[in-house]
């Protein structure tokens, strides 16, 4: 039976949904990564940045934009050392300036995905996926893809049976 795993980074407290900034107690990419969990029983692991990103959503945004410009590896808490006893690689995350936040390649590029079968997994507020699967492709060099699923953020409480759907039919 293959083994799952969901490598996600969320933004908790204020965020831009359906046109308007709100807080979340939970961010979306969460939500997401729970729902795959329960889907097909993945192991988790949340992406934590060492500096927080700031707590005003409209700062957080030029802080995103500036790491993107340089191409930033910020540092994170904790690192996953080891992939090889999973087969499939879900990469959850949000749309920040048409890409996943740069704390997201900082873990990937650590990691071997030799002959793993990677999931991208996004929400957006009406982007989609922007170059991230393209991004995704250079970070994991070596793994299969399968078609990626956006979720637009304002509709991820209701996306739950979108995602199990996705999980099955996407899994090897």
């Amino acid at each position: 039976m293959a083994k799952n795993l969901v490598i996600y980074y969320s933004r908790r407290g204020q965020n831009y949904v359906g046109g308007s900034v709100r807080e979340l107690e939970r961010g979306n990419a969460e939500q997401l990564a729970e729902f795959i969990r329960d889907a097909c029983g993945a192991d988790l692991f949340e992406i934590e940045t060492v500096k927080p990103y700031s707590e005003d959503y409209m700062k957080c945004t030029e802080e995103a934009k500036a790491e993107l410009a340089v191409n930033a590896r910020p540092k994170l808490k904790a690192y996953l050392a080891d992939i090889s006893e999973y087969d499939n690689i879900f990469i959850c995350g949000p749309c920040w300036w048409g890409t996943y936040p740069m704390a997201v390649y900082s873990q990937l590029e650590r990691l071997n995905f030799r002959g793993k079968r990677v999931l991208p997994v996004m929400t957006h507020e009406g982007s989609g996926f922007g170059s991230a699967e393209r991004d995704l492709r250079k970070a994991c060099p070596g793994a299969s893809f399968a078609r990626g699923l956006a979720v637009q953020g304002g509709m991820v409480p209701g996306a739950r049976d979108q995602v199990e759907k996705w999980v099955k039919r996407n899994l090897k």
